[in-house]
């Protein structure tokens, strides 16, 4: 694990700069992109929000794989620990989910049950989180991690407080449902009445009634029109474009209603914990539906048993791929990241990945619009080690629960 001191200013960090920044700063994209920077450069992701359980499917994920992923929420390496691997680097750009993945990796160790670690991740407004972890997880937490959950944020709590609370509530994607929420009552909606239904068709009912007219009210419309008012769902601009392109009249408001639809309709809502986070602002409650996959009680043991078979790295995708041999990796996930990269890095990603994939690795990734990014844009040369299981991914896609993304995408490497 590395132990870089967690930063929080995004002029300061280098690479999340880097890896966004492909634009002067004095054309409109280049403002954009600073723009989602300095957004982007705090706590994004409470939660992530790709389907675990649909990642494992798509890997055919087994025991003594070797594993690559992007952090995020850290709600995706701790399901993957479900199944045994060999090994999980996790890699992210942002100090603050680096803090975040390893805060859920010691809870797992050192918290005494499994109550335990649901109550500090899945149940909000519970006042003694805090407690639990001083008693149990700062102790055994790296020096960098502890000082960055017991800084003082600007109305003088520490941030582990924010256990006490919601943590789901805050973090850029948090605030953007909240303000989505505004967004409704002041059409006269209240979107958590959703937790209310009690069949898919109470769900199909409640979202042609409720729901989707609020993609027709101008002020609406004129929101999807401006790609900043989008920057709280972790788009950033050369994402918004991409989504713009699926429909008419330089909006994306018919792209975001077919969304929150599926994520609304196309599953019980008791099986559906990202519907509850976008709806009800919470995870349900026993009886209600089902916790997040890390925190069910069958995964437990195995997550806790394995929790020392994870690094995090602060760094990019690339550069860890760089430090590996050649062949001594398994299984890769990108999430959405490349919707961000331009061709050569693309290029010097997929380079890295196929010195070191194994014969029979795997790689997935979610893409904004539809199709997959690096079709027409990798050398073939690189493009001619891997073969698309297009079939697989679009099964696979529909079946994601979180239903924000337009496209899921498998490669395996061909056979030689």
């Amino acid at each position: 694990m590395t132990n870089a001191a967690p930063k929080t200013g995004f002029s300061k960090n280098t690479k999340l700069k880097s890896a966004l920044l492909q634009h002067k700063p004095i054309s409109t994209s280049g403002f954009s992109e600073r723009l989602f920077g300095m957004l982007f450069s705090g706590l994004v992701y409470p939660q992530i929000w790709e389907d675990p359980e649909v990642d494992m499917q798509a890997m055919e994920l087994r025991d003594g794989h070797s594993i690559v992923t992007i952090g995020s929420g850290g709600c995706n390496a701790l399901t993957y620990l479900s199944r045994s691997p060999k090994s999980i680097d996790v890699v992210d750009l942002n100090p603050h989910h680096i803090a975040l993945n390893r805060l859920k990796l010691a809870a797992f160790r050192h918290l005494p049950s499994h109550s335990d670690v649901v109550r500090q991740f899945g149940k909000a407004d519970i006042a003694t989180n805090s407690h639990g972890y001083d008693r149990f997880i700062a102790p055994n937490l790296d020096p960098q991690t502890r000082a960055y959950w017991s800084k003082r944020t600007i109305a003088g709590r520490r941030r582990i407080s924010v256990f006490d609370r919601n943590i789901y509530r805050t973090g850029l994607l948090g605030r953007f449902i909240g303000a989505g929420h505004i967004l409704a009552r002041l059409h006269g909606v209240k979107l958590n009445d959703l937790a209310n239904a009690r069949s898919v068709e109470e769900q199909r009912q409640f979202f042609d009634q409720k729901v989707a007219p609020l993609f027709d009210k101008p002020m609406v419309r004129w929101l999807t029109r401006r790609k900043s008012s989008l920057f709280g769902l972790g788009i950033p601009p050369k994402q918004y474009d991409e989504l713009a392109s699926l429909s008419e009249g330089n909006t994306i408001a018919p792209v975001l209603r077919r969304r929150l639809e599926k994520l609304a309709c196309d599953f019980p809502l008791k099986d559906n914990y990202f519907a509850w986070q976008a709806f009800a602002r919470r995870y349900p409650d026993a009886g209600e539906g089902a916790l997040p996959d890390y925190l069910k009680a069958d995964y437990y043991d195995a997550i806790r048993r394995n929790t020392d078979r994870v690094s995090v790295h602060h760094a990019t995708f690339t550069e860890l791929l760089a430090s590996k041999p050649a062949s001594s990796v398994d299984r890769y996930v990108l999430l959405d990241a490349q919707d961000w990269m331009s061709d050569v890095q693309i290029n010097d990603l997929w380079a890295q990945i196929s010195r070191t994939a194994t014969a029979d690795a795997r790689v997935i990734f979610r893409t904004a619009a539809e199709k997959s990014v690096i079709e027409g844009r990798l050398s073939s040369d690189i493009r001619a080690q891997w073969s698309y299981l297009e079939d697989r991914s679009l099964e696979l896609n529909a079946k994601d629960r979180s239903a924000i993304y337009g496209g899921f995408h498998i490669y395996q490497r061909a056979s030689a």
